[in-house]
C-alpha cells in the first residue's frame, strides 16, 4: 500500500513524523535508487526505501516506555555537543524508541518514548493539548506571584490557557508550586515563572494527561501496562 514517506518512517520506529520529515529533506532517504523528496509516498512492500544506504528497520511489536528523566540530560537521540543524552538511560531497552515530546536538560521527571511514529505524533500534535503537572521550586516568592502566574499570558505568539497553580509550602520566600498547564509551549513553565518575577530552582513532570510518574526511581524506566496505553 502507497503511503507517505513520513509515515513509513515513522511506522517503522525510525524517529517521529517530524523527524522523518527532517531526514527526507536533508537528503538521508533514498527510492528506489534515488534520493527522496518531501510529500513523496512509496509502497515498502515494493519499492527499496533506505535510510543512509540501509534498509529500513521490519516492522516490530510498539513498544511504550515512561522514563523518569533525572537533570542533565537532553531530551534527543543524538547531541552534536556532546551531552548526555536520555538514549543512554533507555539503552537497556530491546527495541529502539524515541523521546515524546521535549523535557529540557535542567528538568526532570515524566518523559515517554515509543517506536509508534503515529502514537507519538497523535500525542504532541497541539490540538491534543495534553494537561501537564509540575512540582516547581522556586525562590523569590511573593504575595501576587499565584495570581501573576495564572494568567493567560502570551508566548511565541501563542496565547496560553489560564493554567492551575496552587501553593504547597513557602518559606523566606522560597516556595514549592503544584503547577498544570494545557500546552507544551518551549520552556513554558520557566518563562511563565520569570514573567512573575520567579527564579526556578527546581522543576519536575509529575503527569501526562492519565500518566502518573508515582514512586518509579530517578533515571529508571517501565514500560506502559495495556490500560494505561489505553487511557491515552
Amino acid at each position: 500500500m502507497t503511503e507517505r514517506l513520513q509515515k513509513i518512517l515513522s511506522g517503522r520506529g525510525v524517529a517521529s513524523r517530524r523527524a522523518a520529515e527532517k531526514l527526507i529533506t536533508d537528503g538521508r532517504v533514498s527510492v528506489n535508487g534515488r534520493v527522496a523528496l518531501l510529500g513523496e509516498s512509496a509502497d515498502p512492500d515494493v519499492d527499496e526505501i533506505l535510510l543512509d544506504g540501509r534498509p529500513l528497520p521490519s516492522i516490530s511489536q510498539s513498544v511504550y516506555i515512561l522514563l523518569h528523566k533525572p537533570r542533565g540530560y537532553v531530551t534527543t537521540v543524538t547531541d552534536d555537543r556532546g551531552r548526555k543524552t536520555v538514549m543512554e538511560l533507555v539503552a537497556d531497552c530491546p527495541a529502539r524508541v524515541y523521546p515524546v515530546g521535549r523535557l529540557d536538560m535542567d528538568s526532570e521527571g515524566l518523559l515517554l518514548l515509543t517506536n509508534d511514529g503515529d502514537f507519538a505524533n497523535a500525542l504532541m500534535h497541539p490540538k491534543h493539548n495534553v494537561d501537564k503537572t509540575y512540582e516547581v521550586w522556586i525562590t523569590g516568592y511573593h504575595n501576587a506571584a499565584l495570581s501573576l502566574l495564572a494568567r493567560p499570558i502570551t508566548l511565541d505568539g501563542y496565547t496560553i490557557r489560564k493554567p492551575e497553580v496552587k501553593l504547597l509550602w513557602e518559606d523566606g520566600g522560597k516556595a514549592k508550586l503544584l503547577v498544570t498547564i494545557h500546552e507544551g509551549r518551549n520552556r513554558q513553565i520557566r518563562r511563565m515563572c520569570e514573567a512573575a518575577n520567579l527564579r526556578v530552582t527546581r522543576l519536575r513532570r509529575i503527569i501526562e494527561g492519565s500518566l502518573k510518574l508515582g514512586d518509579l526511581p530517578l533515571g529508571k524506566w517501565r514500560y506502559l501496562t495495556k490500560e494505561e496505553i489505553e487511557s491515552i
